[in-house]
């Protein structure tokens, strides 16, 4: 599988985010089979890019609480 351009993909905000901007990350949604993701302060840097099966299963487990905040 070859991994997508992120200079090419649109990217959209975490609902997350508050509107100072830190502690964000960006997702590109719409690819086949894969969720690219950023720092939003950085979005010249580096992507990660995930499987879209393991970046449900994240978002899942972050919306019950698997992941604590502190």
């Amino acid at each position: 599988m070859s991994r997508p351009d992120p200079s090419v993909v649109v990217w959209r905000r975490s609902s997350y985010s508050n509107k100072e901007g830190g502690n964000c990350v960006e997702v590109a949604d719409g690819l086949h089979g894969v969720v690219p993701v950023r720092d939003s302060k950085d979005p010249q840097g580096p992507a990660l890019v995930f499987s879209a099966r393991g970046w449900a299963s994240f978002v899942a487990a972050v919306r019950l609480g698997e992941f604590p905040e502190g």
